[in-house]
């Protein structure tokens, strides 16, 4: 039907007489929020609104049959704010970090994030995109319970920016002993030396000398290769304004990383972390550098995606050559971000990941240590129990891959320098971009 102009004035003036007198009939129907506690009514739609919406990169392993056991704690705790698990897959987060870049750049951030503690968050912090959240260690009292050596290392500019839920060893060789003992290898390699003959003896057996994954896996095999050859004091000061990056002790150490990529696997670039490490549960490599997540995914349920081997029977460990009495150290954390849909939620979920039942509850699943001090040892098996001693005693170092000591952005430069080398097996032009890298950062 075709309407004249003035026809048309008239029918829309009557549809708004229509809509006010609606509008009106509503309000005499509908209770306040003074009226006798009825307009209580309203809040299941409050609640139903309300998601946890938690950004990690758990997706495998230990790590995310941890992350399942803390969603059940916090959803029944919590019944009126149930948590969305917002992961994104790729070990280290290396797909995670770009799709959260993207989210924080577009003002739509998750109630709290995953982020390595240390020199990684820093990027966030001075975009001013994450929140200080010192007021939950004050009411938490995490200060009392977490040691300040590590609380120390965490902060920036006198603030702390995330809760630890964990402390994890990067420099660690994972070996399959039936194995070793196949080979002829009756001495768990120590040093640089005793390594090279393991690899010649596994390669002369028929087996993977030294199972390895894609890119990030790589570039944590590099640091402690550097780690092992310069030691902490000057791994540590290579991060700091003037590390010489040019030195000669760096020269030998990405020799020695040059040669131990010939003893990988061809398909490493295709491998996920986990591939890599059950190469070595299935018999068909020696060892492994990878963090003691692997432990996790060695020892823990099926029922949780993971190969429930016994340790010191199926699967053995210890420090990367080299590295004996160091502790290369890295901490998952998680951040209240600005502008978190649901702030209130959020800070209820970092101070219940500080507390002793989370840390206890995951810890022992993930294949990682507290962050708090007063642990029940008995909860951890073998391997984390001797972590536990270890890191009381151990020098510190921390971990460039998991982001203790770079930026991301320096992280970046480093991923796209060890991309070439990869390729080319240039030493010298390897050296000369890292070079070029740290004094960027001068």
């Amino acid at each position: 039907m075709i309407r004249t102009f003035r026809e048309d004035r008239v029918h829309r003036a009557a549809v708004l007489r229509f809509a006010l007198l609606g509008a009106l009939a509503l309000v005499l129907v509908v209770p306040t929020a003074g009226y006798g506690g009825q307009a209580k009514k309203a809040a299941p739609q409050a609640s139903q609104a309300c998601q946890l919406q938690v950004f990690s990169w758990w997706t495998g392993g230990g790590e995310a049959a941890g992350l399942a056991k803390l969603i059940n704690i916090w959803n029944k705790n919590n019944a009126s704010c149930k948590f969305k698990n917002e992961t994104v897959a790729g070990g280290a987060g290396s797909n995670a970090k770009a799709v959260l870049a993207q989210r924080l750049a577009a003002h739509k951030p998750p109630d709290s994030f995953q982020g390595h503690a240390g020199a990684e968050l820093r990027d966030y912090i001075k975009a001013g995109q994450v929140e200080p959240v010192d007021f939950i260690y004050k009411q938490a009292g995490f200060g009392k319970k977490m040691p300040a050596s590590l609380l120390n290392q965490i902060k920036f500019n006198g603030h702390l920016y995330s809760v630890p839920v964990n402390i994890h060893r990067a420099n660690i060789l994972w070996y399959n002993p039936g194995v070793l003992k196949k080979a002829g290898i009756t001495k768990v390699p120590t040093t640089w030396t005793e390594f090279i003959a393991a690899l010649e003896k596994a390669k002369s057996a028929d087996v993977i000398p030294l199972a390895l994954g894609q890119a990030w896996t790589q570039k944590h095999l590099l640091e402690t290769v550097i780690l092992a050859t310069v030691g902490p004091t000057r791994w540590a000061a290579l991060w700091k304004k003037g590390g010489d990056w040019s030195s000669a002790g760096v020269t030998l150490a990405l020799n020695r990383f040059k040669t131990l990529l010939t003893y990988t696997n061809s398909d490493a670039a295709n491998l996920e972390w986990q591939d890599a490490g059950k190469l070595v549960a299935d018999g068909k490599a020696a060892f492994n550098i990878m963090g003691d997540w692997q432990d996790g995914y060695f020892s823990g349920t099926k029922a949780g995606g993971n190969l429930a081997l016994k340790p010191n029977v199926d699967y053995g460990w210890a420090a990367v050559p080299g590295t004996a009495g160091v502790y290369d150290w890295l901490s998952d954390s998680f951040t209240l971000p600005k502008g978190a849909p649901h702030r209130a939620a959020a800070i209820r979920w970092l101070a219940f990941l500080g507390s002793k039942k989370a840390q206890d509850t995951f810890n022992p699943v993930k294949g990682s240590i507290p962050a708090r001090q007063d642990a029940n040892a008995k909860l951890y098996g073998p391997y984390l129990k001797w972590a536990l001693k270890q890191w009381k005693t151990d020098k510190l170092a921390g971990s460039l891959t998991h982001g203790v000591v770079a930026s991301n952005a320096w992280n970046t430069d480093i991923d796209t320098a060890l991309g070439l080398f990869v390729q080319s097996k240039d030493v010298a032009k390897f050296q000369s971009a890292l070079v070029a890298d740290a004094k960027k950062r001068a």
